[in-house]
């Protein structure tokens, strides 16, 4: 399009404000081969308005238009019949092709002019991750990041220069105005994340399933690297798309994976099983008598089925995922070793991810005096943390106990074309290296011979797991009979690990444990995790 075509059609001046939009640096996927991939970027097209005291037929007018860029026909005619104004702005993000078959319509009274929007190539691809942009709440800093990496990284986004108020016509017709609207212009910088597309792709999806196969509140799931804290893809269900946000509330934009705590269950059994056999309380062939309860402070711990194994060792306290044994490590811990453990996985602090409003867990029960609050809470129960914290610590299972730091993004690259490595802290260590291989060895057989009588064990990779059922805590104290929370994690290869999966969901329906609805799901990730990355075989 001519801009003399523009500036024949503009009776008066406009004068806009300038956000820092149009500099605004992109967000990129990274695949598996180190290809970048737009997740977040500027969109140049145009802004469709009309001129109502130009319009004498708006019928047709809305007919031709239409059939180009759909419209609402009423509300067309509405703000197209409005004497007492010259301007009136129709669509705001008309593509370019669009343009230019609405141009050599000819119409008299509709205009064209350039403009640019915040695109998500995605939809809803990593949405909470990625996040988006809109106004601050008094509109005094413009356009901002308000969601995930499009908020944590506002500062390295945007750019410096805010509010400059110029004459909108004299930027479009200036050689100044073709830099404006020049999407390649050089900007602060660009965010390049962890976040693998394909791999988000069939989280979402996997997610999604859940979600329709049992009416599921809310399912969730984060992919990461246990050696690094590196995210592949982390996503809640349901979820919107960013392109087209009207129809969602705002709390569909809150990431229940750092935002939220949960009571978890029986994932938190692995971790005081390391516990046990880190402080050298016991070992994997220590026994115990399972008599199906426990009584501790005037309260009854029972198994999830109420039966007593009689004398049985570790290994079937994950097997058969028993609480009576889960206590009795805590007991033969101590009180303070146990606490010092679970707080050196720092289940109750912040993990640091690279996102806005992370929240922490709740371990306060483990400062209490009582053997009941640390019976419970080996088992998961009277504990709450985000999904976040929860697979950061599994993490240490198998990346040889290390406290690794979870992170979305990994490198800037500024607009002087040079990159910038995001150093994340090294982590600290939980567990050794023996105690790794050793619980890992014990959740790789969980797979091998206890889940579903070992028919779903890999014939050439192994696979450590668990899962875990939580009943869902009362606002007012206690827990409901029907409502659970069901979960399951595992990393792989077991002794090598290259990927750590965990997946939730929430209130599930017509089913009590997580055996039945995560299990398969599980199994649809890691058989598709080994065969992308082609994970050579380890048995």
């Amino acid at each position: 399009m001519q801009h003399t075509r523009y500036s024949e059609k503009a009776e008066r001046q406009y004068v806009h404000t300038v956000s820092d939009l149009y500099n605004r640096g992109s967000i990129f996927f990274t695949t598996k081969t180190n290809e970048m991939v737009s997740a977040a970027t500027i969109q140049a097209g145009y802004v469709l308005s009309v001129d109502p005291t130009r319009l004498t037929d708006v019928t047709s007018i809305y007919e031709a238009i239409n059939a180009v860029y759909p419209l609402e026909r009423e509300q067309f005619i509405r703000r197209a019949t409005q004497p007492e104004r010259t301007y009136v702005e129709i669509a705001s993000r008309v593509t370019a092709d669009e343009a230019d078959v609405i141009e050599k319509l000819n119409l008299d009274g509709v205009q064209l002019y350039r403009t640019q929007w915040r695109y998500y190539p995605g939809d809803t691809l990593a949405a909470r991750s990625v996040g988006f942009v809109g106004y601050s709440d008094d509109e005094s800093e413009g356009l901002i990041g308000r969601f995930g990496m499009e908020r944590y990284y506002d500062d390295v986004l945007s750019r410096e220069e805010k509010h400059i108020s110029i004459d909108f016509f004299a930027e479009i017709f200036s050689n100044f105005g073709s830099v404006v609207f020049d999407t390649t212009t050089a900007r602060t910088g660009d965010v390049v994340s962890t976040i693998e597309p394909t791999v988000a792709r069939m989280l979402d999806k996997v997610l999604d399933d859940v979600q329709k196969d049992w009416g599921s509140a809310l399912s969730g799931g984060i992919i990461m690297n246990p050696k690094t804290g590196a995210i592949y893809a982390m996503s809640a269900a349901p979820t919107f798309n960013l392109n087209d946000r009207g129809s969602a509330s705002i709390d569909a934009f809150r990431n229940p994976i750092v935002e939220d705590v949960y009571e978890m269950g029986s994932i938190i059994k692995p971790l005081t099983m390391a516990s046990g056999i880190d402080s050298g309380a016991i070992s994997p062939s220590t026994t115990y008598y399972d008599s199906g309860e426990l009584t501790l402070d005037t309260y009854t711990i029972r198994n999830y089925d109420g039966r007593g194994r009689g004398t049985v060792e570790m290994q079937e306290v994950l097997n058969q995922s028993l609480n009576t044994g889960a206590a009795y490590i805590a007991k033969t811990m101590g009180k303070t070793a146990f606490r010092n453990y679970f707080k050196a996985l720092k289940l109750g602090s912040e993990t640091g991810i690279d996102l806005p409003n992370e929240t922490h867990g709740l371990i306060s029960n483990l400062d209490s005096p009582r053997d009941v609050e640390y019976a419970t809470a080996s088992f998961g129960q009277g504990i709450a943390m985000t999904p976040i914290a929860t697979t950061r610590a599994l993490a240490t299972l198998g990346n040889g106990g290390l406290l690794v730091t979870p992170h979305v993004a990994e490198k800037i690259i500024y607009q002087d074309g040079h990159e910038k490595n995001i150093i994340y802290p090294p982590g600290d260590r939980v567990y050794s290296e023996k105690t790794s291989l050793t619980i890992s060895r014990m959740l790789t057989t969980v797979v091998d011979k206890a889940l579903r009588g070992g028919k779903l064990a890999l014939p050439h990779h192994t696979i450590a797991a668990k899962t875990g059922t939580a009943q869902i805590a009362k606002p007012t104290g206690g827990y409901y009979d029907d409502r659970y929370l069901h979960s399951f994690f595992g990393y792989f290869p077991s002794y090598d690990p290259q990927f750590i999966v965990f997946l939730y969901t929430v209130e599930p329906k017509g089913v009590k444990y997580a055996s039945e609805t995560l299990t398969d799901p599980f199994m649809e990730v890691a058989t598709f995790l080994i065969n992308y990355y082609n994970v050579a075989p380890d048995r």
